[in-house]
């Protein structure tokens, strides 16, 4: 699963990121100006409720609560607006001005070249972790997904992509349900899909009236996934449906898209390769859920859970309500901290 690990950046790199980010919060203000005075001259409409479907730059669309959409500015004292935004805006003739953000419930975050955490959706509601017969999944790789997951408070689901590959390996098939098994034990919903043979009637029953993401490792099908939930987007990796492709800007973060069956998803290459990124090992911890009610009961306060006396986590491991997979899990997360995963 990508990752990103800290590094350092050398003098050229530093002055050209801080310069680029200089001339973008140049332009920002000058598009803010433009809107306070287009406000301040009573030129746009009122104030309405919209949600932001695509962020670019320093510009984003917002669509109303009937359905249509327009390319916004941002008030000048309004700053860092993700895809997923709830927000207070003003329409206009040809391009409105965003006034103020409404709180969000959750958000996504991942490390700028300076390895500061900055959001990059909102409000999403639940993260479907897809994996597939090939590359053939392991605990560690699933774990770190729903570790990252719990510690952004978003609901993970299991998603078994290509599952009629399974149809002629009954070997593959023994050896996934064993792997699988203990995810539902633990609350995890496990839903088995294939946009190849068109089973995707349990996979959009979850995605109705809720706002997800797909991530998961290269390969498992997951823009597949996407293009058959949402056939008439033409959407592709990394590109705007032509639908909402507007004027010269076309690079964008995150783009939101309203499935035909109900639901939205919101999708970029950077929300698929969410990872572990700059968590500490007692989010870790945390991420465990089964682990949760023995937290602060080991022995030692700084327990490793790795050898140490009256530690909880081993004393459950050995009375089987912790399985050991999910503890060499746990530890070989804690042990690549920090670095590409």
């Amino acid at each position: 699963m990508p990752g990103m690990s800290k590094r350092k950046l050398s003098r050229q790199q530093s002055w050209r990121i801080s310069k680029i980010q200089e001339e973008r919060t140049a332009r920002a203000q000058r598009r803010g100006v433009r809107g306070e005075e287009a406000l301040g001259a009573g030129e746009l409409g009122p104030e309405q409720t919209g949600l932001v479907i695509a962020h670019f730059g320093t510009q984003v669309d917002v669509e109303a609560d009937d359905g249509s959409t327009q390319r916004c500015h941002l008030r000048a004292n309004l700053d860092g607006l993700v895809t997923g935004d709830r927000v207070i805006w003003c329409a206009g003739d040809t391009t409105g001005v965003v006034v103020a953000r409404e709180q969000r419930h959750s958000e996504l975050r991942r490390p700028d070249p300076y390895g500061k955490l900055k959001p990059i959706a909102a409000n999403i509601d639940q993260i479907l972790v897809v994996i597939a017969p090939y590359p053939e999944p392991h605990a560690n790789l699933i774990d770190r997904y729903l570790v990252a997951a719990e510690a952004v408070g978003i609901e993970p689901v299991l998603v078994l992509n290509k599952s009629d590959l399974l149809d002629q390996d009954t070997a593959l098939r023994s050896r996934l349900q064993s792997l699988l098994a203990i995810y539902p034990s633990l609350g995890y919903r496990l839903l088995e899909v294939s946009s190849r043979s068109g089973s995707l009637a349990r996979l959009s029953e979850a995605l109705r009236d809720r706002i997800s993401v797909f991530v998961g490792q290269s390969g498992v099908g997951k823009s597949s996934l996407v293009n058959a939930l949402l056939p008439d987007a033409g959407l592709r990796v990394g590109a705007l449906s032509e639908l909402r492709q507007k004027g010269v800007h076309t690079t964008t973060t995150a783009q939101l898209f309203h499935l035909p069956t109900g639901g939205s998803l919101i999708d970029s290459p950077g929300i698929r390769e969410f990872g572990l990124w700059h968590m500490s090992r007692e989010q870790v911890e945390l991420g465990f859920r089964e682990f949760r009610p023995l937290l602060g009961h080991c022995r030692f306060r700084d327990c490793s859970h790795e050898h140490e006396p009256g530690c909880a986590i081993l004393a459950a491991v050995e009375a089987g309500a912790i399985s050991p997979t999910r503890l060499d899990s746990y530890r070989h997360i804690v042990a690549t901290l920090g670095q590409p995963s």
